[in-house]
């Protein structure tokens, strides 16, 4: 399969202009996490960073979390196997390779993680599977296997585009909700510098009349096509859009609305000429989510937190001149 750029990341914009044996025992992992001071401070899939083991050099993930001291992680991607199976990327086994290596050496470290279904390429199971039960399934499938708290649900591309595909989405996570009890659910989608565009607020407005209860509808503000732009500015401004949909669609007060809202940003230059996300404007936006409570802040990706070097390629580096983990440093403090 050839990928594009950064593989997760063309948003609405863009595209316009163009465990077997996971675990031990419960017990076991739970005492493992309680003995690291970091490893409660943030809930589940509130802060983990994107790691994708495809490609981009992925760094190793427990070297990560001793430099940095975060202890979340977003594993991407879950894909379709061409049908409605769940396969890492689309290609690797849901258990006994690499993907779940990684997981369970974050757990013996005492972290955790959340698993990420799509991003912009690839066989999407909301589209592969042909109902919401059928999706439900797969969605479960992965969850089992790795005892998750959390998923993350990057819908993009035609899974985003299409109407039908939206409502089965939401009506699998809403089984998902009623089958797990105290699961957390992020949804993450593409928006424009001030919020969600018709799909996005279709989207949300569709969770609202199922009476699901998203933990954190998450925007992924950048990618806009427009030049030069204020990222910290553009960010804000979205995510301030996505509150007053949410608002709006679930009858909640802006601070309630604040508190179910994130998004997830890209680090260094994004996908498009002109826009850079610094690590002042990424700090910016973290102070921004502070005050506001948001429920969920990420970015595109792990991968990418360091500076370039010689033959490195454009998924291995920001882009920009930073120190390595810089991103991921900053994150690692905030919990909500």
């Amino acid at each position: 399969m050839q990928l594009p750029r950064r593989h997760h990341r063309r948003t609405l914009a863009a595209a316009a202009t163009g465990l077997a044996a996971l675990l031990t025992t419960g017990a076991a992992t739970t005492a493992q996490a309680t003995s690291h001071p970091q490893a409660t401070a943030a809930a589940v899939g509130q802060t983990g960073p994107y790691l994708y083991l495809g490609w981009g050099n992925p760094p190793k993930a427990t070297d990560v979390m001793s430099a940095t001291g975060t202890r979340q992680f977003t594993m991407a991607f879950m894909l379709s196997d061409g049908g409605c199976a769940p396969k890492w990327d689309g290609s690797r086994a849901l258990t006994g390779g690499t993907d779940q290596s990684t997981i369970n050496a974050i757990r013996a470290a005492g972290g955790d993680v959340t698993i990420s279904f799509g991003g912009w390429s690839g066989n999407k199971l909301g589209e592969k599977c042909s109902s919401a039960s059928a999706l439900a399934a797969a969605y479960q499938k992965v969850i089992d296997a790795y005892r998750l708290k959390a998923i993350d649900i990057d819908i993009e591309s035609t899974e985003f585009e299409n109407a039908t595909v939206r409502q089965r989405v939401i009506d699998a996570l809403k089984t998902v909700k009623q089958k797990n009890s105290g699961i957390k659910v992020y949804v993450t989608f593409g928006t424009t510098t001030t919020g969600p565009d018709a799909n996005g607020t279709d989207l949300v407005k569709r969770g609202a009349r199922a009476g699901l209860d998203v933990d954190g509808w998450t925007v992924m503000p950048f990618d806009f096509g427009q030049g030069s732009v204020d990222m910290a500015a553009a960010t804000k401004s979205a995510v301030d859009g996505l509150k007053t949909t949410v608002a709006s669609a679930y009858g909640l007060s802006s601070d309630a609305a604040y508190r179910k809202v994130g998004l997830s940003s890209m680090n260094g230059k994004t996908d498009v000429a002109g826009e850079t996300v610094t690590l002042a404007n990424f700090n910016s936006m973290i102070s921004y989510a502070k005050s506001h409570h948001l429920a969920r802040v990420s970015f595109w990706s792990l991968n990418r937190d360091r500076k370039c070097g010689s033959g490195t390629d454009a998924d291995a580096c920001s882009g920009i001149n930073q120190g390595t983990y810089d991103f991921t440093k900053a994150l690692a403090g905030y919990t909500g």
